[in-house]
């Protein structure tokens, strides 16, 4: 498959065609008149706006939308996830649910195109070779709204949702053990690996463990390690940013057919995929459940089913 790359000015025009169109209502003052007029008339029966009056939908689910006063693109999606390992905050429906907070039904072409209608600019995916070299693009801002049994409306960070994974392994280079350290498998997690020359660790290390472990010897570079091994493991809010990565198109050779590369679901990664459209901007492993830097965050995370609006924005510099 010779991977090609395809300008996104089909797309782009579609999305300014319907902002264009929006505007020429707005500024039409028979139609104003009109919709002053029904609005009255209907006032009685109706004592909040609908949740998309005065946005552009981008897709036919209306899962896509434009709100181009506000220059943010927003996804309507739902909780699928509250507890585990993640590659993803949101999958497109049916693909990636085991490990992606939220998914929603649409077109990955479509976030994509929306994303350039707000002003984002698309940078490049993660490269793995010939070195590794993170994902590139615009920094973006992510919130989720969502609200309660009760009706209450909330809004954070998408970053609040996504913590530090603990039940992982953690490594740090070591040439060798210090004169004294004796490791005991049977009573802790701690490994060394002389063929790689690293040491150890399997998931969260209390206080205690750190000060035996520091305890064993003065040795400068082990201790470093054992304290590395303690501060990486505890749980913490995830801190990277997002960024419009782009995916990108290829073209099979055999039926010409174009392929975007992101409709086979990876729309917003907290693990690093050369496919995703919004990516995180630090390294972060893909490969392999025990290697995942990130997990769900279930004390902030509502039921599953629950519908969620992820309201995406370009940063400020």
């Amino acid at each position: 498959m010779k991977r090609q790359i395809f300008s996104w000015l089909p797309l782009v025009t579609l999305v300014l065609f319907f902002v264009c169109e929006k505007q020429n209502h707005a500024d039409d003052p028979a139609k104003n008149s009109t919709q002053k007029t029904a609005k009255k008339s209907s006032s009685s029966n109706t004592k909040s706006k609908p949740d998309n009056e005065g946005l552009v939908a981008l897709n036919k689910q209306k899962t896509v939308l434009l709100d181009v006063e506000g220059k943010r693109l927003l996804l309507r999606t739902q909780v699928c996830l509250q507890e585990g390992v993640l590659e993803m905050l949101c999958c497109k429906k049916q693909t990636k649910e085991h490990e992606s907070i939220l998914s929603i039904d649409t077109s990955a072409q479509a976030i994509h195109a929306g994303l350039l209608a707000i002003g984002a600019k698309a940078g490049s995916p993660v490269k793995f070779s010939p070195k590794y070299q993170p994902p590139q693009g615009q920094k973006l801002n992510l919130y989720l709204q969502w609200k309660d049994k009760q009706g209450k409306l909330y809004r954070e960070l998408a970053q609040d949702w996504v913590r530090t994974a603990t039940n992982r392994y953690f490594t740090s280079k070591l040439d060798k053990l210090p004169e004294g350290v004796v490791i005991d498998k049977e009573k802790n997690e701690l490994r060394y690996d002389d063929k790689y020359k690293e040491l150890i660790w399997f998931g969260q290390m209390s206080i205690k463990s750190r000060d035996d472990f520091l305890a064993m010897s003065s040795n400068k570079s082990f201790q470093k390690a054992i304290n590395k091994f303690y501060d990486e493991s505890q749980i913490h809010t995830m801190k990277a940013d997002w960024v419009f990565a782009g995916s990108g198109f290829s073209v099979d050779e055999t039926t010409g057919k174009k392929i975007y590369h992101a409709e086979g679901g990876d729309l917003i990664c907290v693990a690093n995929f050369p496919t995703a459209i919004i990516d995180i901007n630090i390294a972060s492993s893909s490969s392999g459940e025990g290697n995942l830097l990130y997990e769900a965050n279930p004390d902030k995370i509502p039921p599953r089913g629950t519908p969620v609006t992820i309201e995406i924005s370009v940063a400020k510099k």
